[in-house]
């Protein structure tokens, strides 16, 4: 290794960010038992891919990354965790430098796992850790899991049934992420409007973390329409939850809607963002769309097109289907032509680049907070509360600053 007392490790994610909460709670682990965190470039003695498996483009991504960290760092301990495990490890192991793979049900075990198969000396008594997060933002996990089993979707076969973590716990998790030095928390699940533990909801959840901690950003990463509702709005009211709500939408089409067993309607959808935009000025509202699903007609797509742009969102997260196996949708005939995937995708892509530009646009000349991030090449990032990507050029360091700026272009 290239350090003896202090072996360095890279943690690396690809997918949700329930995978970014689980890969923060690993880095906080191997720097808690003194090991050194460094970034994948940065010539690690051991190598972990917190993988994903939601679309053929994510285990093509993985496949990648493994692969390059071999050649990268041919000494190094390589090692695959998560989702893609779960799905095909055998898949997985026919790719040659993998030394170890863990799936969900194993990988947060990995630090002990390792260190009792003698695949991994603990640090020398008495080292000291360089515990670098890389990020400002802290996800904590908080629900996992899914009962839906919505056509297309891959997560409850990999992830489960759901699962709340106890109340205590989070609340316990967001104090030492404030202790930490993070002014925004997210908390991620894969169904998190679905959080219930021992009867307290995401409402009596969200009411105990602003009353017992001092968090001063509080930011949901996704929500279902249907989990919209005038008592859950109600605690925006509240200015440290960010004004961005993630409402998965899919389609705008009601019969692809059917076809992939969403449990809601165009009209169910629209009800929520007229329910969030009237209670939460300014509010920034993102989205993931599915293009070419199995049947999808020219007539759905375009009905799908035209109520994106009615929305008006903040943000589209495009992606087109992938057959995934064990799915519904994998099996369904009129599976629709790679090219017509590719133009609707290349349309909604646009679609989604032209929101974006209008919503930033209606906040030109209004001052705003942003946390500030990163800096590259002399030029800052950061976020708003409202997920506007800010820029700015300063000599000093802003990093994790939650600073006012005024955007002017």
């Amino acid at each position: 290794m290239g350090n003896s007392e202090i072996p360095r490790v890279a943690l690396d994610t690809v997918g949700c960010k329930l995978n970014q909460a689980e890969t923060q709670l690993l880095a906080r682990q191997f720097a808690r038992a003194g090991y050194r965190l460094v970034l994948p470039d940065d010539g690690a003695d051991v190598y972990v891919l917190n993988t994903c498996t939601v679309t053929h483009v994510a285990d093509g991504k993985c496949r990648r990354l493994l692969k390059q960290a071999r050649r990268c760092n041919p000494d190094a301990l390589v090692v695959a965790i998560g989702c893609y495990v779960e799905r095909a490890r055998q898949e997985l192991a026919q790719i040659k430098g993998i030394d170890f793979a863990l799936d969900n049900s194993q990988k947060m075990d990995l630090l002990p796992r390792l260190e009792e198969s003698g695949r991994l000396s603990h640090p020398a008594a008495g080292a000291v850790s360089t515990h670098a997060d890389f990020r400002t933002r802290a996800f904590i996990k908080v629900q996992d899991g899914c009962n839906n089993f919505c056509s297309y979707c891959i997560v409850p076969l990999v992830r489960g049934r759901e699962k709340s973590l106890p109340l205590k716990q989070v609340i316990d998790e967001v104090r030492h992420r404030v202790a930490d030095g993070y002014k925004e928390v997210v908390l991620t699940g894969t169904e998190i409007g679905s959080y219930n533990h021992e009867g307290a909801g995401l409402r009596e959840l969200l009411q105990r973390i602003l009353a017992e901690t001092e968090v001063a950003r509080l930011r949901l990463s996704s929500l279902q329409p249907q989990e919209i509702t005038p008592e859950l709005i109600e605690m925006w009211r509240d200015g440290r939850l960010c004004r961005q709500f993630h409402l998965s939408l899919q389609s705008g089409s009601d019969a692809v809607l059917k076809r992939m067993k969403r449990r809601y309607t165009t009209t169910d959808y629209k009800r929520a963002v007229d329910l969030i935009r009237k209670a939460v000025p300014g509010v920034a509202i993102t989205t993931d769309v599915i293009v070419g699903f199995p049947g999808e007609t020219e007539t759905e797509f375009e009905q799908s097109y035209n109520f994106c742009k009615q929305m008006q969102f903040a943000r589209i997260h495009v992606f087109s289907y992938s057959p995934r196996p064990g799915t519904q949708a994998a099996t369904m005939f009129h599976q629709v032509e790679v090219k017509a995937k590719r133009e609707r995708s290349r349309r909604m892509l646009a679609l989604g680049k032209a929101c974006l530009r209008d919503f930033g646009r209606r906040f030109l000349g209004k001052t705003v907070m942003v946390l500030w991030e990163k800096e590259t090449c002399g030029v800052w990032s950061g976020l708003t509360d409202n997920y506007i990507r800010a820029y700015t050029k300063s000599d000093e360091d802003l990093t994790n600053q939650l600073l006012p700026v005024r955007l002017v272009e």
